[in-house]
């Protein structure tokens, strides 16, 4: 119970093209492998800033005058277009 056949899966695909017409899917799923790349690269990107921030932080780290570096949003490999710089947000409030 609960594991599908190839009957099943064969009637969901049909349906799936019933509902979004066969030009649409190429497109979809075009657009749902950018999205899960972004996903992975952004995902990569977060793993590495935590262990390089960890291990090199210097005592006088978190103090007003420190200027973080301005990072950058790529997109998809080979996609320069949606890369953007990106301005992260500052303490405001007074100690």
């Amino acid at each position: 119970m609960g594991r599908l056949g190839p009957t099943e899966i064969i009637l969901i695909l049909v349906v799936i093209i019933l509902l979004f017409g066969a030009k649409k899917l190429p497109d979809m799923a075009r657009s749902l492998g950018k999205s899960a790349r972004i996903l992975k690269s952004e995902a990569k990107a977060m793993k590495s800033d935590d262990q390089q921030s960890a291990p090199a932080d210097p005592p006088h780290a978190g103090t007003a005058t420190d200027q973080p570096a301005p990072r950058t949003i790529q997109a998809a490999p080979g996609d320069v277009t949606s890369s953007r710089p990106v301005t992260e947000p500052t303490d405001t409030t007074k100690r």
